[in-house]
């Protein structure tokens, strides 16, 4: 038994522009014997796989917030697993640092290269020599900033880097906005 369409055909072309038939139908030609051929889409950049990531917008505040405690969870993580190897802690920063500059919000870029060397500080407690007492700890602190000046330095330098390249970007995003006829 033959089916009978219950709603009228639409007619114009389909979203995105393409055909409702395929190549072969709407040129006219092939008989019944032809298949359609099968259209392959190319594969999509990997830009938009990129922008799947994550993109939150920290305050000064809460980049502060973020870097200091991830370093600080790191730094537990380091004396956990590697036996306070300032070595492992040192690479750990330097992702904290480009994803803390990355994710601060434009109001807030020059807090970026602000708040690494704290967070760098911060996480180094659990991961800092201690002989004993007040002293001992703060003394095991010093000696780590100064021995691992060469990590707190590169990360500082990467996030303060890629805030300079977004700020350049966004006054350049004004100004052409602005020299845009209206």
């Amino acid at each position: 038994m033959e089916q009978h369409r219950t709603r009228p055909p639409q007619y114009g072309p389909r979203r995105g522009g393409r055909p409702s038939l395929p190549p072969q139908a709407v040129r006219g030609g092939g008989g019944a014997a032809r298949r359609p051929a099968v259209v392959r889409r190319p594969a999509p950049p990997p830009v938009p796989a990129v922008r799947r990531f994550p993109n939150p917008r920290l305050t000064g505040l809460g980049g502060g917030l973020f870097c200091g405690a991830l370093m600080f969870a790191l730094g537990s993580l380091d004396a956990l697993l590697f036996g306070a190897s300032l070595t492992v802690y040192g690479v750990l920063f330097l992702p904290v640092c480009v994803l803390t500059a990355v994710w601060v919000r434009r109001g807030d870029l020059v807090t970026a290269p602000v708040v690494v060397p704290i967070a760098f500080a911060v996480g180094l407690l659990p991961v800092a020599d201690s002989g004993g007492g007040l002293g001992g700890r703060l003394m095991g602190l010093v000696t780590a900033l100064a021995t691992q000046a060469g990590w707190l330095y590169g990360g500082t330098l990467i996030a303060g880097l890629i805030a300079t390249v977004r700020k350049v970007r966004l006054m350049a995003r004004r100004a052409a906005a602005r020299r845009r006829p209206a």
